[in-house]
């Protein structure tokens, strides 16, 4: 009986990731607190690998008053789970969804008049009316009207009928870089055309700019409202632009140790033989690889009863090997950490970021669907 217990000790999973809910609500507090502004929390992407339902729900139980996503899709999730909070639909939408967006109370973004005309067209032949974000390009140099363009861009879009303007929002592109002056720019350029649009009386409700690392170092940027992204999760913007010590990383990632045993010297491991034994080795697998999101590259770690212990040669689709020589009491069951807390050692996102050679934002958006998320408050 006691042999069977020890393989219970991690649960149900042989991979699952631990979502602190907890954590993302203390964040947006503290954003709030820090802007002093309402918040949109981005949570395209799943919420950036953190489960899109469970943190909107969270994050809205917080206080953020809005919800922003980049696809359509993603905004339907959220009201087929039944969440009527207020959303933004930030990426390109096609004019055959703008009905469905419109049933639906889904804001979108729009930056080209003629997207903008097909939704007309397409709200107008059923009575109804469809609120819109006008995408301004300050100078990120993707997506957006350019700001000596906006008032005339306002002027037209006013004239489609079935289009409620409701917002007004533009993109930081280095305000991760707070030491450069590009952001400064960016802003000055959009208060111009705020400036421009209210002389006219057709300035929107709404008007935000701000991205994470923008909310943190550019108070000005601030306006109606602010774009909660990476922070939202507890993580830095970049090494330029990290997060006060009062935020808190909501994911972590783990697995179980599903086999231990000894290799004799000269003996490969996985797949092309990338590691070769150098003497006799205690090797241990575990159930994660990189159809989970782990990237098959060479090195990495993972914590075992709170040592650091190496993982080796290539990364499987389902499954990777580690070096278990340091741990002699490891055994089949155990919990192992690849990204969090395990005893006094820690693993963070951004060190993983660093390992795989890219950074923090891919490693969680990356964690696949297929992984359990577990939720705590």
């Amino acid at each position: 009986m006691e042999d069977t217990f020890r393989f219970m000790k991690t649960g149900y999973y042989s991979t699952w990731l631990e979502i602190d809910l907890g954590a993302i609500k203390n964040n947006i507090q503290k954003i709030q607190e820090i802007s002093n502004h309402s918040v949109m929390a981005v949570v395209k992407a799943n919420a950036y690998g953190h489960g899109i339902i469970e943190v909107s729900k969270a994050v809205q139980e917080a206080g953020a008053a809005w919800l922003a996503v980049a696809r359509l899709e993603e905004a339907l999730t959220l009201r087929e789970a039944g969440n009527q909070g207020k959303i933004l639909v930030m990426g390109y939408t096609s004019p055959q969804q703008a009905l469905t967006a419109s049933l639906h109370d889904i804001s979108l973004a729009v930056y080209d008049l003629d997207i903008a005309l097909a939704y007309s067209q397409v709200v107008t032949k059923e009575n109804a009316i469809l609120k819109v974000h006008v995408k301004i390009d300050t100078g990120m140099g993707r997506l957006g009207v350019f700001p000596e363009a906006g008032v005339e861009f306002f002027e037209k879009l006013h004239t489609f009928p079935g289009i409620y303007v409701e917002g007004i929002f533009t993109h930081f592109a280095r305000a991760d870089e707070p030491q450069l002056g590009e952001t400064v720019r960016q802003i000055e350029r959009f208060d111009q055309l705020l400036s421009d649009l209210s002389r006219r009386g057709i300035r929107p409700e709404l008007a935000h700019a701000s991205n994470s690392a923008g909310l943190l170092y550019f108070p000005k940027g601030g306006y109606d409202m602010v774009r909660a992204g990476i922070i939202t999760y507890g993580l830095n913007p970049s090494a330029e632009a990290p997060v006060p010590d009062t935020f808190l990383p909501a994911l972590s990632l783990k697995a179980t140790l599903t086999s231990v045993k000894m290799l004799p010297k000269g003996h490969g491991v996985g797949y092309n033989h990338r590691y070769t034994t150098q003497a006799v080795e205690r090797i241990g697998v575990i159930g994660v690889g990189y159809a989970d999101g782990f990237r098959r590259r060479l090195g990495g770690i993972a914590l075992v009863r709170g040592k650091r212990v190496p993982i080796l040669g290539t990364i499987c689709m389902d499954q990777c090997m580690i070096q278990l020589d340091s741990v002699p009491e490891a055994e089949i069951g155990d919990e192992v950490v690849l990204i969090g807390a395990q005893e006094a050692e820690m693993i963070s996102v951004d060190e993983l970021a660093s390992i795989w050679g890219t950074i923090n934002y891919e490693v969680v958006c990356a964690m696949a669907a297929r992984v359990p998320r577990i939720y705590k408050d």
